[in-house]
C-alpha cells in the first residue's frame, strides 16, 4: 500500500510541474524553429566554437524579456498591441504592427520551405505539393481545434527539441575548447561576423515571442476564467508560476540552442564544411546520433526531418497566431485561439492571410535554408524598437501596479536593448 502511495505521489508531482508548464515551455520551444535551427547550424558550420558564448550571456536576457512580456499580458489582461494602443499614439502602434507583419509573414514563408525540405529528405514528393500540405495542416490545427487541445498539442510537440543534445553526448567533443568558448567571448569586426550573430540575437529574442507569450498568458487566464470585464488581477502565486514556466522554457530554449551550435561544429566545421546549403547539409550533424545502427544516414535524415517537421508545426502556428493578435488587438477586432471561427473571423482571416503570403514566398526561388538566416536577421533588428517599448511598458507603475519591473528587471531589459542595438548598428556600419 504504502509502494503505491509513493508512486501515486510521484505521479501527483510530475502532474503539477507539467501543469505548470505553459506558455514559456511553448515560447522557448518555438523559438528553436527551423530558422533558429539552420542559424545555429550555420553559426557552427561557418565560425566552429566561436559563437558559442551568445547562447550563455544571453540567456538571462531572454528570460528577462519574456517574463516582462508574460507579465504585461498576465497583469492587463490584454497582449502587447492593445497595451500599446491604449498608452501610445497611432503612429507608434502602426509601426510596431507593420514590422511584426512583415517579420513574422516572412519567417512563416521561411519555416514552410524549411518544413517541406525536410520532408523531401524522406518523402520523393514535389516540394510544392509538400508546402501546400504543411501550409494546409498548421491552418486546420490553429482554426478547428480547441485551444485546451492545441496548446497540449504544441506542448508535446516541443519534445522534438532533443534530437541535438543526445547528438551532443554522442559525439566525442573537446569539452575543454567548448567550455571555454561558452564563457570566453569572442569578437570579429567583419560583415560576415556580425550578420550571423544579429541573426543569432534575431532567432532568440524575436519579435513574434514577444507577442504570442504575452497573449498566451491572456488565454490562459480567460481559459481558467481568471478574467472578467474588469481589469485582471493576478496573485504573486499566479506570477511566480508564469516565471518558472518561463525560466524553464529558455534554459531548455538556449541549451539546445548551445548544442546545435556546439553539433554543428564538432561534426561540419571541424570536417571542413563551413556552409550550409541544403536541408541535407544540415541533416548531416545529426548523423552520429545513428552511427551505431545499420543505415546511419538515412537515420540521421529521419532524426533531423522529424525535428524540423516537429518544430515547422509548432513553430508556423506561433508565427501566424502572434501576427492574428497583433493585427487584431490594433483595430479592436476580436481574437483569441479559444474563440471559435464564427466569433473571430477576422483573427483567423489574418492567420490565413499571414500563412498564405509567407506560402507565395516560397515559389520566387529564395533558397529555404538562407531565407531562414536571413528572416533571423530582420528579427534581430525588428527587436530593437520593440525592446524598447517593452522596458517602458513593463517597468509603468501606471499600466503594471505592484507588479512593474524592479531593479534587475530594468537593467535586464535596458541591457537587452542596447546590445541588440549595438548589433543592429554594427551591421549596418559594415556595409559601408
Amino acid at each position: 500500500m504504502k509502494g503505491n502511495q509513493q508512486v501515486k505521489k510521484k505521479k501527483n508531482r510530475f502532474s503539477r510541474f507539467f501543469s505548470v508548464l505553459g506558455p514559456g515551455l511553448t515560447t522557448g520551444a518555438a523559438d528553436d524553429d527551423p530558422s533558429g535551427i539552420a542559424t545555429y547550424s550555420q553559426t557552427g558550420a561557418q565560425f566552429g566554437y566561436n559563437q558559442l558564448w551568445t547562447a550563455l550571456y544571453m540567456l538571462p536576457f531572454m528570460i528577462a524579456v519574456q517574463e516582462a512580456c508574460a507579465r504585461i499580458g498576465m497583469v492587463a489582461g490584454k497582449g502587447l498591441s492593445a497595451v500599446i494602443k491604449e498608452h501610445y499614439s497611432k503612429t507608434v502602434l502602426y509601426a510596431v504592427v507593420g514590422l511584426v507583419l512583415v517579420a513574422n509573414t516572412i519567417n512563416i514563408g521561411a519555416d514552410i520551405g524549411a518544413t517541406a525540405a525536410a520532408a523531401q529528405l524522406l518523402i520523393p514528393a514535389p516540394f510544392v505539393a509538400l508546402t501546400l500540405f504543411f501550409t494546409l495542416l498548421t491552418l486546420v490545427l490553429e482554426i478547428f481545434t480547441s485551444y485546451h487541445s492545441y496548446a497540449r498539442i504544441l506542448k508535446w510537440l516541443a519534445i522534438t527539441l532533443l534530437a541535438y543534445p543526445i547528438t551532443l553526448f554522442i559525439v566525442h567533443q573537446p569539452w575543454l575548447t567548448v567550455l571555454k568558448a561558452t564563457v570566453i567571448p569572442h569578437f570579429e569586426l567583419n560583415f560576415s561576423f556580425l550578420f550571423i550573430i544579429t541573426g543569432v540575437l534575431g532567432t532568440t529574442i524575436s519579435p513574434y515571442m514577444f507577442f504570442w507569450e504575452a497573449s498566451q498568458e491572456v488565454e490562459e487566464q480567460k481559459e481558467k476564467e481568471r478574467i472578467s470585464r474588469h481589469k485582471p488581477r493576478p496573485g504573486w502565486m499566479q506570477i511566480k508560476k508564469m516565471r518558472i514556466d518561463n525560466t524553464i522554457g529558455m534554459i531548455f530554449s538556449e541549451f539546445t540552442a548551445w548544442s546545435i551550435i556546439v553539433v554543428a561544429a564538432t561534426v561540419l566545421h571541424n570536417s571542413g564544411v563551413t556552409d550550409i546549403k541544403s536541408a541535407s547539409d544540415a541533416a548531416r550533424a545529426i548523423e552520429p546520433l545513428g552511427h551505431t545502427f545499420p543505415n546511419a544516414g538515412f537515420l540521421a535524415k529521419l532524426i533531423f526531418s522529424t525535428g524540423i517537421i516537429g518544430l515547422g508545426l509548432l513553430a508556423i502556428p506561433v508565427l501566424s497566431g502572434s501576427v492574428g493578435y497583433a493585427a487584431c488587438e490594433a483595430f479592436n477586432w476580436k481574437a483569441g485561439l479559444n474563440l471559435k471561427l464564427k466569433k473571430a473571423r477576422s483573427f483567423y482571416a489574418v492567420i490565413c492571410v499571414a500563412t498564405l503570403i509567407g506560402l507565395l514566398i516560397n515559389y520566387i526561388g529564395i533558397d529555404p535554408v538562407k531565407a531562414l538566416v536571413y528572416a533571423a536577421v530582420l528579427n534581430g533588428i525588428a527587436a530593437v524598437p520593440l525592446l524598447f517599448l517593452i522596458a517602458r511598458i513593463s517597468s509603468n507603475p501606471k499600466i503594471m501596479g505592484e507588479y512593474n519591473s524592479k531593479f534587475i528587471s530594468k537593467l535586464m531589459l535596458w541591457s537587452s536593448f542596447a546590445a541588440m542595438g549595438a548589433a543592429a548598428i554594427a551591421l549596418c556600419y559594415t556595409l559601408y
